[in-house]
């Protein structure tokens, strides 16, 4: 509870991410956190075509899907990463 308030304790909302062995950990953790993106064992992988945007003062604009004309709405992506290989920004391969 002290690291979702310390996260959620900014002026921005753009991405987050989170690494854990316990999927309803990192579940939890995911919605709780208030950002546009949260990646969970990964970080950095973007699927084409995904919606996006920002809480708080990261924007109130909407990329990348028709909910562009949502902007009124928040939405949240959870990128979980089931593999044992790493993925995203640390796939090394």
């Amino acid at each position: 509870e002290e690291v979702i308030e310390q996260a959620n304790d900014s002026l921005y909302g753009l991405g987050g991410g989170v690494f854990t062995q316990n999927i309803n950990r990192a579940i939890r953790v995911a919605r709780a956190i208030e950002t546009g993106r949260m990646w969970v064992n990964t970080y950095n992988s973007i699927p084409a075509g995904a919606p996006f945007g920002g809480y708080k003062q990261s924007g109130i604009g909407r990329e990348t899907h028709k909910v562009i004309l949502e902007h009124y709405t928040q939405m949240k992506n959870i990128i979980i990463n089931l593999s044992d290989k790493p993925s995203g920004f640390y796939d090394l391969d």
